[in-house]
C-alpha cells in the first residue's frame, strides 16, 4: 500500500474516550489515464468519511466475479455500498478516441467529423448495446463544474506567488511532479497555472494537439492539490501586465522546449529580464506525447479490452437489473400476504 497522508486522520492511532470514530472509504477503479472525471469521484468519497483508501484494478478492469456476480455484491447486502455521481461528458474512451484519429476538430466549436463520431460510436459501444460506464458523452462545461473543483482560496499577505504556464493536456504525473517541485520552492506557495487555448496550442504543437479542450484541461489542473487559481485562456507570452495584475513573485517552467512566440521571441522574456524565471527539472520524463504514442502502438488492444470490458459492464448492468426485478417481486408478494 503507497499513503499520501495530506492532513488526513491515521486510522492507525486508537481513539480516545469520546473521540469520534474514524470512517474508512474504499473506492476502485482502473484509473487509465486519470481525468478531472476520477478526481470527481475521488472527491466524492473522501467527502464521506475521514480517511481514503483507493484501489487500482490490474490490466484487466473487473466489473463481475468470476462466477458472473456483481463485485459490490457482499457490500450492498451490508448496507455499505454508496455511489458516487459520474461526471458527465468525460471518459477514457472518448480521450483515447481522439488520439488514435489524429483530428484537429475535436477541439473546436466546429460540427464533429463523421468519421470521428462513427469511430466514438462503434468504440465506445459492444456490438449489442450501450454501457453507461464505459461510452462516450460530449463534454458540456456549467460554472457549477468549476465550483466543485475551485478551492476558492485568495493569496494571503506573506504567500509566495508562482506563475506556471503551458497546455497541460491530458493531466498526468509528469505534469503532477513539476507542480509538487514547484511547490517546494517556497514555504507559502500559491501556484497560479495559466492554460492556454485551444487555437494557441495547436500552433506550437500541431497535429491533433490539445486533446482535451480548455473546458476539460481547466479542472483537471483544478484538481490538483498544488494549484490555488487557473487562467483559462493565458496569453502564450508571459507579460508585464499577466506579472504586475496578479503580483507573480516567480514564474516556473519546465525542461520541455520553449516554442519561439509568433513574432519570434522568447515568450519568457520579461520574467527573465526581471530575474523570477526559474526552469525546474520534475525528474519524471513522462510527456502527452509519449501517452499518445502508448495508445496509437497498442490500438488494436485497447479496442479489444475496451469492447470486452463494455460487455462485461453489460451483463453486469443486466444482472443488477434482474435482481433489483426480484427484490420488487418478493417485495409485492410479501405486501399480498399481510394484506
Amino acid at each position: 500500500m503507497i499513503r499520501n497522508g495530506h492532513g488526513i486522520a491515521d486510522p492507525s492511532k486508537k481513539l480516545g474516550p469520546g473521540t469520534k470514530r474514524t470512517v474508512r472509504v474504499w473506492c476502485d477503479g482502473c484509473y487509465d489515464m486519470v481525468h478531472y472525471g476520477h478526481s470527481n469521484q475521488l472527491r466524492q468519497a473522501r467527502a464521506m468519511g475521514d480517511y481514503l483508501v483507493v484501489g487500482v484494478h490490474t490490466d484487466d478492469d473487473i466489473t463481475l466475479t468470476v462466477d458472473g456476480r456483481d463485485t459490490y455484491e457482499e457490500v450492498k447486502k451490508a448496507g455499505r455500498y454508496r455511489e458516487c455521481k459520474r461526471t458527465q461528458g468525460v471518459s477514457t474512451t472518448d480521450l483515447v478516441g481522439r488520439m488514435l484519429l489524429m483530428t484537429k476538430a475535436h477541439h473546436s466549436s466546429r460540427e464533429l467529423p463523421s468519421e470521428y463520431r462513427e469511430y466514438t460510436d462503434s468504440f465506445g459501444k459492444c456490438p449489442r448495446s450501450h454501457s453507461p460506464w464505459t461510452g462516450v458523452s460530449q463534454f458540456l462545461q456549467t460554472s457549477q463544474k468549476i465550483i466543485q473543483f475551485a478551492s476558492g482560496k485568495e493569496p494571503e499577505p506573506g504567500d509566495t506567488i508562482i506563475y506556471v504556464a503551458g497546455a497541460f493536456d491530458l493531466f498526468h504525473i509528469g505534469h503532477v511532479s513539476f507542480l509538487e517541485k514547484v511547490y517546494q520552492l517556497a514555504e507559502r506557495p500559491y501556484i497560479i497555472a495559466g492554460l492556454h487555448f485551444d487555437q494557441e496550442v495547436n500552433h506550437y504543437k500541431g497535429k491533433n494537439y490539445p486533446i482535451m479542450n480548455v473546458h476539460e484541461r481547466t479542472l483537471s489542473v483544478l484538481a490538483c492539490r498544488y494549484v490555488a487559481e487557473v487562467v483559462i485562456g493565458a496569453p502564450y507570452a508571459v507579460t508585464a501586465d499577466l506579472l504586475d495584475h496578479f503580483k507573480v513573485d516567480l514564474v516556473c517552467h519546465g525542461k520541455t522546449e520553449v516554442i519561439p512566440d509568433k513574432d519570434g521571441s522568447d515568450p519568457y522574456e520579461e520574467p527573465k529580464r526581471r530575474g523570477i524565471f526559474h526552469q525546474i527539472d520534475s525528474g519524471n520524463d513522462l510527456t502527452t506525447d509519449l501517452i499518445v504514442q502508448r495508445i496509437i502502438k497498442n490500438r488494436l488492444e485497447y479496442e479489444a479490452r475496451n469492447q470486452k470490458k463494455e460487455a462485461r459492464e453489460l451483463a453486469a448492468l443486466e444482472a443488477i437489473k434482474k435482481q433489483e426485478t426480484m427484490t420488487m417481486t418478493e417485495g409485492a408478494g410479501v405486501q399480498v400476504e399481510r394484506s
